[in-house]
């Protein structure tokens, strides 16, 4: 519990260190905000990766003031359901009518509060770093008041604003190397990811799941980000890294995916008892984890391009697939039930893998009965066309730009 005067101080010394971070870069996605009456906004994302600085953009883009308090302050540590009606006092006495809570899901009842804001016509908007953690609260209370939207590292185009650089090689070679991380990109310190990592499994897992073995987590962590583009399942780990259990696993990788550190891709099919059944492929949400931490210190460009990709293509939607028949796609892009787009990744195209990924491709353009398909590739362009069908060679440079 925490007295009145504590609250007040507390939400003084946050708004003024608030209100003079630095922007770095406009975020892209500022623009997709929802901002609508009487809902609350919830933008998840991995941690540090500017959700707080999107709200200050909101603010400075929509709105004259706003009250921000972040619950992950070590003096909000004994913050009480009953503080709530402190906190309301302190809104009331500011005469602030847009709210901004950073990781208000550590709090209980967080959700009757926020109801009530809405209900009395404030504006909420809540950033968290566990997708799954404020999903089921939403689902209480909260039902049909909100709207979600989730923020990830900077895109390329986001990355060349701030390095003040043109799409190019050598560009896009700089940002598959570091990736989007925006403390990475502005400071080059390494440790900066290796830490963050640490403060993901350690504070968004550990804690939270009450895992007591955090070094067998970790080891599995690094195994995944070693392993970028490839299939990966939990019976075929069970018995790894000391985990017998293929249900521990699988939890493993939940907690992973809901923290934003991992993703996994499933593998297309028309059954889902196979689709869930199949190995899905995983990708780190930053292309700079791979190096930072990899324990294979991979120089597999071919997969951290394809990691590059999956993320710009994951920014856009959730509705997307790998397919695998007698040849292979990277990606397939759907809109609703129907598949819009088949993306093939290869860093370079030569004599040797030339028909193994032209042909998985077209198998892929025949299936969903699409005229035109694309393969990525690190700087070759070209075009094919061949009964019907039409295959472009794309740079990761131009693609990566142009398809934002």
């Amino acid at each position: 519990m925490l007295r009145q005067e504590q609250i007040s101080e507390i939400i003084d010394s946050q708004q003024e260190t608030f209100l003079q971070k630095g922007d770095l870069v406009t975020r892209k996605a500022l623009a997709d905000v929802p901002v609508v009456d009487n809902f609350a906004t919830i933008i998840t994302g991995l941690r540090r990766c500017g959700k707080s600085t999107l709200l200050l953009q909101l603010l400075r883009k929509d709105f004259n003031d706003a009250l921000y308090i972040n619950f992950e302050d070590i003096r909000l540590t004994a913050f009480e359901t009953s503080d709530f009606a402190r906190l309301q006092k302190e809104i009331e006495r500011r005469e602030l009518r847009v709210i901004f809570f950073d990781e208000i899901q550590l709090i209980d009842k967080w959700e009757i509060f926020v109801h009530q804001l809405l209900n009395s016509h404030f504006q909420v908007f809540i950033t968290g770093s566990n997708a799954s953690l404020l999903s089921k609260e939403m689902g209480t209370h909260l039902t049909g008041r909100h709207l979600s939207m989730e923020l990830f590292p900077f895109s390329f185009t986001e990355f060349l604003s701030f390095t003040k650089t043109k799409p190019n090689k050598d560009s896009l070679s700089l940002y598959l190397q570091n990736g989007g991380m925006p403390e990475y990109v502005k400071n080059k310190e390494p440790l900066i990811l290796g830490k963050l990592i640490d403060d993901i499994l350690i504070r968004d897992i550990a804690i939270r799941y009450g895992i007591r073995d955090v070094e067998t987590l970790k080891k599995l962590t690094i195994f995944l980000i070693s392993n970028v583009g490839k299939p990966v399942s939990g019976n075929k780990l069970a018995g790894t890294f000391g985990i017998k259990s293929t249900t521990t696993i699988v939890e493993y990788f939940n907690y992973l995916r809901d923290s934003y550190l991992i993703d996994f891709l499933p593998q297309f099919s028309y059954s889902l008892k196979a689709q869930a059944r199949n190995p899905k492929k995983v990708y780190a949400i930053d292309t700079g984890f791979i190096d930072a931490v990899s324990a294979s210190f991979t120089k597999d460009k071919g997969r951290k391009l394809e990691n590059l990709v999956y993320l710009h293509l994951r920014r856009q939607t959730k509705n997307l697939y790998s397919f695998k028949n007698q040849g292979e796609c990277d990606f397939v892009v759907f809109d609703k039930d129907k598949a819009t787009k088949a993306i093939q990744v290869c860093y370079k195209i030569t004599d040797e893998n030339f028909e193994r990924e032209y042909s998985g491709l077209i198998e892929t353009m025949n299936f969903f009965k699409l005229k035109k398909g694309i393969m990525v590739t690190m700087d070759q362009e070209d075009k094919f066309d061949k009964d019907g069908s039409s295959v472009e060679l794309i740079p990761a440079y131009k693609f990566l730009t142009i398809t934002e």
